[in-house]
Formats: C-alpha cells, structure tokens, sequence
C-alpha cells in the first residue's frame, strides 16, 4: 500500500548504482522511467580486504572493464584495517555518499529503491569478503554463526538505516524513496536451522532500528516454500527465476509464477519475483517473456522487478553481456517495447484496483 492505495511492483534490478558515475547512474534511473518502471533494486557494495593489500581482497577490485562489468572505480564501502584489526566503513564521496545520491537522484524521479544490504556473493566482496577478514574460507555458514562476521553485519546495518543523507538532509530511517530493506542478497546460508535462526536475529535487529519501512530477507527461495515468511517481522517474501540455474524449463517457470505467487495467499504478506531472466541466446526469448510477463499480471504476485536494466556506459556503448544474456536495454528493440507495455500493464492493474475499491 502507498498512502493508502494498492501498490503493484513494476521494478528493475540494477547491480552498479553504487558505483557507477554519476552520468551512468542518472542514465539508468532515466531509463528505469521510460520503461515505466516504479522500483529499482540494487545492493549496496562493493566490500574489499584491506586498502594496503595486506589483507587480501578476493575479487577483482582492480578490472579495467566497464561499471556494468564490475569496474566499481575505486569506490568502497567497507574494508578491513589492518592496524587496529576491525571492520571499516567509509562514508565519503566514494563511500556511501554514493547511496545519497542514488536515493536523491531517485527521489526526483519519482521512484522507489529497494536496498540489500549487502549480497551473499563475492562479485564484489559481499558476505564472502567480510568472512575471508577472518581467514575462513567456508562459504555457507560462517558468516552466519561467527560473533565477529555477525557484530560487523549489524554495525554496518547501523551505520545504513540512521544514516543522513548528505545531500537532502533526509534520514534513510524516515526516507520515503526507499522502498523496503533487504537483509541480503540471496542469503544462501546453509544449514536450513542456521539460516532460520540468523534471518529472524537481523530481521529483528533491523525493525528495532527503523519501523517505517518494509523489510524482507532477500531470499532467492528456489523451492518454493518460504520459510522466511513465516518470521514476523518479515514483511514480504522474494524468490528468484532463472530456467538455467533452477533447472527447469520456461514453461515449468510460468508454472511456478502461479504457484510461488499463491503463497502470497497462504502467509497473507506480499509476494514479490524480484529476480528473473532468459537469455537472449534462445530463439524464444520475446515468447517466453510474453507469456511470462502475462502469468505474472494474472498471479498473486504484487509485481515483478526483472534482472537486470542496464544503460550506455560512459564510454557511449551499452555493456556487453557474455555470460547471461539477460540486459534489457532502451534501444526501442522488441524485448525493450514489451517489457514497456507489461510495466504500464502493471500500472493498469494497479489503476483498475482502485476504482474497484472507490466508494
């Protein structure tokens, strides 16, 4: 709900908000417009080792690509100090002064941001950085259980949730461009009990900081059960589509839209796919979009945010997409003019819903 009203999801992820230029950032938001978009997700990144070196830093912090290729220009916002042996975080121009800006640049135009806090994948750093600062090298569950990686974890929460912006003068707390919190990006922390238990701690700990913005775990929940959303001070639930990486066919993907969609029904809180995608690379691809994008507005779902809208980098190009094949660009191409029409569908939806409800 949005000041009273029903609220439907029509939204883009976007992985370089945080560190691209100004000119790369205020692209994407403009084209998040023109494709009718109302919400923009991102997760806030990246995290190195120590800034000397002495501590190592798992990714390429240093690539020479472009932003959409994870060239974040020297932008950090948290590393380890080696002298004093903690956590630091950085809240300068290229720190998170960066987030000020998105969340201003935004803010004028009249769109929403979801913000992770921090991704569970090391692309750039995130939770797989913060556990190497301790020399351990088990993917899944230390970060979840060692009393250093989760006192450095809600510092940084902290640090986010009563920041004020720079620029404004706006509190992210009281920040009505931001859409919701998430805990993290697909926090796939393993064992089940141990994910449980570390999601209800954050989810609590976050809601003791800031009540006036919805909050959800970020999960990718692959199968379709949702455990987070039986954890009370979880708001909404989130799940992620991908036929490559599930395992599954296209069609199997529509079938799981209505399904995963349901569930919405069953917890009665919100359910959002916040992450989906089909490579360009099949012939099919504007089909499978199609009759997706038509589940979708047909599902319980509140809406969709698709993976991902990317714009011209500052070199005047749009990035490539080697690996994936799932950037959406404003090109005016067909996959661009469909994903326009279902965005404004969206808000139709929406529109219709609230004539029904009018006295």
């Amino acid at each position: 709900m949005l000041k009273g009203e029903p609220l439907f999801v029509a939204g883009v992820n976007n992985h370089y908000l945080p560190f691209g230029s100004p000119a790369e950032v205020t692209r994407v938001l403009d084209d998040a417009v023109a494709m009718n978009a109302n919400v923009v997700r991102t997760f806030i990144q990246p995290v190195i080792g120590s800034l000397d070196g002495t501590t190592p830093t798992i990714w390429n912090w240093r690539s020479t690509a472009d932003s959409s290729n994870l060239n974040v220009h020297g932008v950090v916002m948290m590393a380890w100090d080696p002298i004093r042996a903690r956590m630091v975080v950085n809240d300068g121009p290229d720190g998170l002064q960066r987030i000020d800006f998105l969340l201003d640049e935004a803010r004028k135009r009249g769109l929403k941001v979801i913000l992770a806090f921090l991704d569970f994948w090391s692309y750039t750093g995130g939770a797989q950085q913060m556990r190497a600062w301790y020399g351990s090298d088990d993917e899944y569950s230390f970060f979840a259980k060692d009393p250093r990686t989760i006192a450095d974890y809600k510092r940084w929460v902290k640090t986010v949730i009563t920041r004020v912006n720079s620029i404004n003068g706006v509190s992210y707390a009281a920040d009505p461009t931001i859409f919701s919190w998430e805990l993290m990006n697909e926090p796939d922390i393993h064992p089940a009990p141990l994910l449980a238990t570390w999601l209800n701690e954050m989810a609590v700990y976050v809601k003791s900081l800031d009540r006036n913005h919805l909050l959800a775990s970020g999960h990718s929940n692959p199968t379709g059960e949702f455990p987070d959303m039986a954890i009370s001070k979880i708001d909404f639930g989130t799940w992620h589509g991908y036929p490559r990486f599930n395992g599954i066919t296209p069609e199997q993907m529509t079938d799981r839209i209505s399904a995963f969609c349901s569930m919405s029904v069953a917890f009665n809180k919100p359910v959002l796919l916040e992450e989906f995608g089909w490579s360009k690379a099949h012939a099919n691809q504007l089909d499978v979009y199609g009759s997706w994008m038509q589940a979708l507005y047909n599902s319980d779902c509140a809406g969709w945010v698709v993976w991902r809208l990317v714009s011209r980098q500052d070199s005047g190009l749009f990035p490539a997409d080697p690996v994936d094949g799932f950037d959406i660009h404003n090109d005016g191409g067909q996959l661009w003019t469909l994903m326009q029409s279902a965005a404004k569908k969206q808000i139709d939806k929406q529109a219709k819903v609230e004539a029904l409800s009018a006295p």
